[in-house]
């Protein structure tokens, strides 16, 4: 069972704790951290990232960051 929905979204401010605010492309602003490799590789998320976000089933206001997107 496969329910990941990949969005695209725009940093909005850091928040403690490696906790992100991003910005949807619909406007909705959800709480995303980090998953995986960006947090042992320690890939630097800014505001102003676009990165590509993966929502929780059960909570559609938080997710985690999946990858960083080139501009």
């Amino acid at each position: 069972m496969n329910d990941r929905r990949d969005l695209v979204a725009t940093v909005v401010e850091l928040l403690p704790n490696a906790v992100y605010r991003v910005e949807l492309e619909s406007r909705e602003r959800v709480l995303a951290h980090a998953a995986g490799a960006r947090v042992k590789d320690f890939v630097r998320v800014r505001p102003g990232d676009r990165v590509s976000v993966e929502l929780s089933p059960h909570d559609p206001g938080r997710g985690r960051i999946t990858k960083v997107l080139k501009d």
